[in-house]
């Protein structure tokens, strides 16, 4: 059942390891925790599928990289009127894509109203076909938008995107590296990171943002979470900040991975870092403890939905910054999170924005 595919990732919509991609506008995301169904009441109890809660205690092995190298991926090309294609790509996310991206530069010469966006699915050739027409339906759209399948491999995915992957200097004196290069300033502090399968290589404003946030706001011995770690590039920032701990949530395996390797490569003991995954199953949350600071870099509506749940993390008095989202959501995600926060204000780079503030003690 394609509904079974919804094991949603809650990772960052970052920058994104899709070949062939040259220019990667806004929409550029991936899979979240919980994406709030356009219509969901067309889709009886799917936005139940759409909650998590800790999976079994899972241990994954390093050697499992290996074995994500040699399996293969579904990358699908999709047209849809440009009024269509936010409203489209988050419902695709909640319902089996792994990451959306969009070329800016692609336009149709006949027809300026459509766009072109890439998928990238994890699943069969019957999975995305469902996983698609249950999307179109549950936006309300009468035909299925055109799309065309093509066959690739992790191993290819990652070769190209390693290539693409240059040492990136976020402020002055923090870097974030390739694993594969020599730090360009050794006596920096060099994050070295192989984003693999999972999002997450600070390129992106958003990560930028969350850096320049944590940089600002850790002063050492602070707890800190990361709701939707991806490649485990913000929790182990965090601890090169000086933060204590670190816990890092992600319903993706791959990127739990992925994380686990890139904290291996960065020296960061065991101890001082938890990478859970979590399952889409029931909405009650096995971690009880409170942080000093917490970070939701993910997608729009989620955001939105999951306000209470993000909230709850942090102690009275702790921070929390949300990102994932442009200048023009700013405003729903204030009105959202002003029963939770005060000292709100609002970062920005480009067209992307950061809105952090102090929880409450009445909430």
């Amino acid at each position: 059942m394609m509904l079974n595919v919804v094991r949603s990732h809650f990772v960052k919509h970052l920058t994104c390891n899709i070949p062939a991609t040259k220019f990667i506008r806004r929409l550029t995301h991936r899979r979240s925790l919980i994406p709030s169904l356009p219509s969901p009441q067309k889709l009886a109890g799917a936005a139940k599928l759409c909650s998590f809660s800790p999976a079994p205690a899972t241990s994954i092995p390093l050697s499992a990289d290996t074995c994500l190298l040699e399996s293969s991926y579904l990358s699908v090309n999709i047209r849809c009127r440009r009024d269509q294609l936010d409203s489209l790509s988050e419902a695709l996310i909640c319902f089996g894509a792994s990451s959306i991206s969009v070329d800016e530069q692609e336009k149709d010469e006949e027809d300026d109203d459509e766009v072109s966006f890439c998928c990238i699915f994890a699943d069969s050739e019957e999975d995305v076909e469902n996983c698609v027409s249950i999307a179109a339906d549950s936006i309300g759209l009468k035909e299925i938008p055109k799309f065309e399948i093509i066959k690739g491999y992790h191993s290819d995915w990652i070769k190209q995107s390693q290539e693409s992957f240059s040492p990136v200097e976020v402020t002055k004196g923090l870097w974030i590296v390739p694993k594969w290069i020599t730090p360009p300033v050794p006596e920096a502090m060099n994050i070295l990171l192989n984003p693999g399968l999972a999002f997450g290589t600070g390129e992106h404003p958003t990560t930028k943002l969350c850096l320049l946030f944590l940089q600002q706001f850790i002063k050492g011995g602070e707890r800190f979470m990361d709701y939707g770690t991806g490649s485990g590039i913000l929790a182990i920032a965090a601890l090169k900040f000086g933060a204590a701990f670190s816990v890092g949530l992600d319903i993706d395996p791959e990127a739990i991975t992925v994380a686990n390797l890139n904290a291996s490569t960065n020296k960061i003991a065991s101890e001082k870092l938890k990478l859970q995954l979590v399952a889409s199953s029931t909405t009650t949350c096995s971690i009880s403890e409170k942080f000093d600071i917490v970070i939701a870099n993910i997608l729009l509506n989620p955001l939105l939905d999951l306000a209470d749940d993000i909230v709850s993390y942090a102690k009275p008095g702790g921070v929390i910054a949300l990102s994932g989202i442009i200048k023009e959501q700013v405003p729903g995600i204030v009105t959202r999170y002003s029963t939770f926060l005060e000292q709100i204000t609002v970062s920005e780079i480009d067209d992307w924005a950061l809105v952090k503030g102090i929880r409450t003690t009445k909430n």
